[in-house]
């Protein structure tokens, strides 16, 4: 029986270690370059579904982290099952050094209904109504100032409802409805699309919309396709790397690795540029590898407990697609390793970048 148990204790260590081959010099996998909090405030808004919430405020420029959650009511600990009299609501943590409260609020109004006293599109109660809920009154003044504005204009074809309330604690939801969006995209892109909060922001601002977008991107736009198209428009490998969190296997033909030419690296989905030829290195595990992004605005790390031990996810921030990991065993000058999938990947070469809309980062290569 010792001898079986031993077996199985091997197997399972073989298993775990061919996947961390992505990891082979070390198993340092902390999430890099944490922003100190002290640097960073937090704004909380309630705009019905917290997971639409939180991903739109996550692709806002400046904010570093979305949370949701609860607020407004009074018993203490609320779940998702039991929260009477709280709204779900979203701790936005943002670098008030990139953007500022009165744009927080502007966007916030720009990505919901703040019209529906009963509810939100398809979800209706109490819970899923508008509020903002400021830290001083400093913000409450541009929060009032901000809806008395909207509404001077008549941007809606009715009054803004949403509560503007002062003195409550934020509780965080359960750790499930944390990156909702990016744990479960096929899911929640079909709810979104239903619930049609989408096609009322879009028939209320049409292309005044990022208006407060502070600098978003062209890819900011990218709306990923059904489950059902992406198995049609993708490889069998490209669709389990992106969609199901796969690994390829290293060295695998046609995945980048031994690729040097001049140019980028951008999703394969969303187009957005991920990483630089410039950036690029041969770490001899047989996956693409880079010591940094070409931009912090296209990627999101998440970490990762999928193999017991954490790693660090890299995901692509609006395609929300699986990319690769990254480690702390690099060269200089980051010492990170941005260890790919190549199936998750199209490279642009430098001669084709300005013609295909990448002419910004020309200077990057």
């Amino acid at each position: 029986m010792g001898k079986i148990l031993i077996g199985i204790i091997v197997a399972f260590i073989v298993f775990v270690g061919g996947f961390y081959a992505h990891d082979r010099l070390t198993r340092d996998t902390s999430i890099l370059e944490v922003k100190d909090y002290d640097e960073l405030e937090s704004a909380y808004f309630a705009g019905g579904c917290f997971w639409c919430v939180e991903r739109d405020f996550e692709k806002l420029v400046g904010v570093e982290e979305a949370i949701s959650g609860f607020m407004g009511g009074e018993a203490e600990n609320p779940t998702y099952k039991s929260h009477e009299g709280y709204r779900e609501t979203v701790r936005v943590v943002y670098d008030p050094e990139v953007v500022d409260y009165e744009t927080l609020v502007q966007y916030f109004f720009r990505h919901h209904d703040p019209t529906d006293e009963g509810g939100s599109f398809r979800d209706r109660g109490y819970s899923y109504t508008s509020a903002i809920y400021p830290n001083n009154e400093s913000e409450e003044e541009i929060a009032l100032r901000v809806i008395d504005e909207i509404n001077e204009e008549g941007v809606f074809e009715s009054e803004i409802v949403t509560a503007v309330e002062m003195g409550y604690d934020f509780y965080r939801a359960e750790e499930y409805h944390q990156d909702y969006y990016l744990k479960n995209p096929g899911r929640y892109n079909t709810y979104r699309r239903a619930s049609g909060r989408d096609a009322f922001i879009e028939g209320v601002w049409g292309d005044r919309l990022d208006e407060f977008g502070n600098s978003k991107s062209v890819w900011a736009s990218y709306q990923k396709p059904s489950d059902e198209v992406l198995k049609e428009e993708l490889s069998e490998i490209e669709y389990k790397v992106t969609q199901k969190d796969s690994t390829e296997k290293p060295f695998s033909e046609g995945n980048l690795d031994k690729n040097y030419e001049d140019g980028i690296y951008v999703d394969i989905l969303s187009g957005e540029p991920l990483f630089s030829s410039k950036d690029k290195f041969d770490s001899g595990t047989g996956w693409p590898s880079f010591v940094r992004p070409i931009s912090n605005e296209f990627v999101v790390t998440k970490p990762d407990y999928k193999l017991i031990l954490p790693r660090t996810e890299v995901r692509s921030k609006y395609g929300d697609n699986h990319i690769g990991h990254v480690f702390q065993d690099g060269p200089e000058p980051t010492g990170e390793r941005w260890c790919m999938n190549g199936a998750a990947l199209e490279f642009v070469p430098l001669a084709e970048m300005e013609e295909r809309g990448y002419g910004d980062y020309v200077d990057k290569v």
